[in-house]
């Protein structure tokens, strides 16, 4: 994956555009995501504590502070720090999503749960990409894309379809809250692990993770 942040001029570029008229670091954020980790954008609601009303205006929002703003536009994986500022400048303090299913699904557990099988993967040598945690208790794991059509058929191979597993997967249509965005009025999300370059070519394949993290489930549950 080339890096384009701020041009072809990399990773000096990219930094000094903090600093650069009309570049804030809302922008930069953004542009980290789609030029140095190819994912999508898209500029979200924000829901302000304690009433969490949204932004969207919406009195009977079903996901205040987590939902794109209307007719937002997508800013595209490998966009510059450039293109973030033209478009992303038309939705000053706007939550960071990240649209699902294109570049990555998502396996949600809930964040002890995660932290303990990440624990486990690390000791173990599995491949990992990143993991986010949000403010309500989840922990979220970047697997490649298709996940979620492929999971009940991967649990029942597994031997984990009729077990309770506080488990699933999220693909096309879902929404992630990027850190360090708001989620949903309750506060910011987090890295559990961070991006890094050694994942950038893609997320891991589900299957190589589902066996770890439907084993902690179980045993979390129990």
């Amino acid at each position: 994956m080339g890096f384009t942040i701020g041009g072809s001029r990399g990773t000096k570029e990219f930094r000094s555009g903090v600093r650069r008229r009309g570049r804030t670091s809302e922008c930069t954020t953004v542009a980290e995501y789609t030029g140095l980790w190819g994912w999508d954008a898209v500029p979200g609601a924000r829901a302000a504590a304690p009433s969490r009303d949204c932004s969207c205006g919406h009195t009977n929002c079903v996901a205040p502070g987590a939902h794109p703003l209307d007719f937002a536009p997508t800013v595209p994986g490998g966009a510059t720090l450039d293109e973030v500022t033209e478009i992303w400048g038309e939705y000053p303090g706007a939550a960071i999503l990240l649209p699902v299913g294109r570049t990555f699904d998502l396996i949600e557990v809930s964040a002890e749960a995660g932290r303990r099988a990440l624990v486990r993967m690390e000791r173990m040598g599995l491949p990992l990409g990143p993991v986010t945690v949000t403010p309500d208790g989840r922990a979220q794991f970047f697997v490649a894309p298709g996940a979620a059509a492929e999971l009940p058929q991967l649990l029942y191979r597994m031997g984990w379809d009729d077990a309770d597993l506080d488990l699933r997967a999220l693909g096309h249509g879902a929404f992630l809250t990027a850190p360090p965005s708001d989620h949903a009025g309750l506060g910011p999300a987090g890295w559990l692990r961070r991006p890094a370059l050694d994942c950038a070519g893609g997320p891991p394949q589900a299957r190589l993770l589902l066996g770890t993290l439907a084993y902690i489930c179980h045993r979390f549950r129990r």
